[in-house]
């Protein structure tokens, strides 16, 4: 999906894309799938911060045939040293058949 050969078929795929995106540093690809409406201009990854694991905890929607779809996770990293997780409700919408990242609550 990062090279742009296969799109993601649900709202999850493209979730655990975009969590690989972060984890090898691809911010072009995370703002290629991030909704146009709430995309930001910019994105600063944190190179000293590595991805460690993800943890898909729900999901509603989000399948091949939905127009909308969210995700909750826990993602695992490390940060000069030290253990951490973020949790997030993430949104997502389909449109013309492509998948894109919304917004996300998190703790």
């Amino acid at each position: 999906m990062h090279a742009g050969k296969r799109q993601a078929a649900t709202a999850e795929q493209l979730m655990r894309s975009r969590y690989s995106a972060f984890a090898v540093g691809d911010a072009a690809y995370l703002l290629k799938t991030w909704h146009p409406a709430t995309r930001p201009t910019e994105l600063r990854l944190v190179p000293e911060q590595s991805w460690v694991r993800l943890d898909v905890l729900d999901r509603t929607g989000g399948g091949p045939f939905d127009s909308e779809g969210t995700v909750r996770f826990r993602a695992h990293y490390r940060l000069h040293g030290k253990a951490g997780t973020i949790t997030e409700h993430s949104r997502f919408t389909r449109t013309n058949k492509t998948w894109f990242y919304v917004d996300g609550d998190h703790n």
